[in-house]
């Protein structure tokens, strides 16, 4: 779905014309795909009533986004609480790219198997002892794609048969 009209054309840092991005929705299934395909993001959450975000790696298993943290973290502090996790790919030259965001209830995995699980296939990839596991239930999944309108595979989940 085309989320606005198309923009008239832009002009590079080059001097080159362009047509200028369209922002597509991306469905919340393939948003969770290309979660799965990145490894850092960032995660926002309240720490003394304030936003706090942080960045994270991750991996999407079992339904769930999974994070790991720091001992001592606000964000494992509390039992359960609403959060919101981001990851992206933008390319730096031509802004297009993907984003998603996924908001829903963080709770810490405390059942050893299940953490050493999830331990295994998410290796620490920032500085400092990460030894808890975060689970995302992803109660809100928003993906948006930029894309060059005349891209002909511009906002699809699968390139059109040729």
């Amino acid at each position: 779905m085309v989320r606005n009209e198309q923009r008239p054309r832009a002009t590079m840092d080059d001097g080159t014309a362009r047509h200028a991005l369209r922002e597509y929705d991306i469905s919340p299934e393939e948003s969770l795909r290309l979660l799965a395909g990145v490894r850092l993001g960032r995660v926002a959450f309240s720490r003394n009533a304030l936003p706090t975000i942080r960045p994270v790696n991750h991996a999407v298993a079992d339904g769930f986004v999974i994070i790991r943290a720091n001992l001592g973290s606000a964000l494992t502090s509390s039992e359960r609480q609403v959060v919101a996790f981001v990851a992206d790919a933008i390319d730096q030259e031509t802004h297009s790219g993907w984003w998603v965001i996924v908001t829903g209830f963080a709770e810490e995995i405390v059942d050893r198997e299940l953490r050493d699980r999830y331990l295994a296939v998410l290796p620490s990839l920032l500085p400092g002892p990460r030894d808890q596991v975060v689970a995302i239930r992803p109660d809100i999944v928003t993906g948006v794609r930029l894309a060059d309108p005349d891209d002909a595979t511009a906002g699809c989940e699968e390139p059109p048969p040729r």
